[in-house]
């Protein structure tokens, strides 16, 4: 009997160049060079996974390797024994003793910040100024 809220699975062996988007959950173990984009689900990067890779999700939870920057609306977890160097943008974060994270941190006010801080990583295109005002 299969499990309904068994995440995707992307295992060790895997190799993937390019961009992976989906609208479900994501357990990556396998290497990764690109961007994953799950808006809406939460991606678990496992023990063995390396990636090279731009992370946009609503949780993040890392076990790996990660070199790329994290967009989060909701949590961002660094666990123990994980590498991450890059930049990370979330409502919340989480990091563990043992974890190594290189980068800069934002921590967003909100849903509406967490919202705006996931659209400003995504390409705008040129000479077409930012809707909602402030930058």
């Amino acid at each position: 009997m299969a499990v309904e809220n068994t995440p995707a699975r992307i295992g060790k062996s895997v190799v993937i160049r390019g961009e992976v988007k989906g609208s479900e959950d994501l357990f990556v173990d396998g290497r990764v060079e690109g961007t994953i984009t799950l808006s809406e689900s939460r991606l678990t990067i496992g023990p063995n996974a390396v990636l090279a890779a731009d992370l946009t999700a609503k949780d993040v939870l890392i076990q790996g390797q990660v070199q790329g920057n994290i967009v989060a609306t909701g949590r961002v977890e660094l666990r123990a024994g994980c590498a991450v160097t890059g930049d990370v943008r979330a409502l919340r974060l989480a990091i563990e003793d043992n974890a190594i994270f290189r980068g800069k941190v934002d921590l967003t006010q909100g849903p509406a910040a967490a919202a705006k801080a996931a659209e400003s990583a995504q390409p705008q295109e040129s000479g077409t100024p930012a809707a909602g005002g402030l930058s």
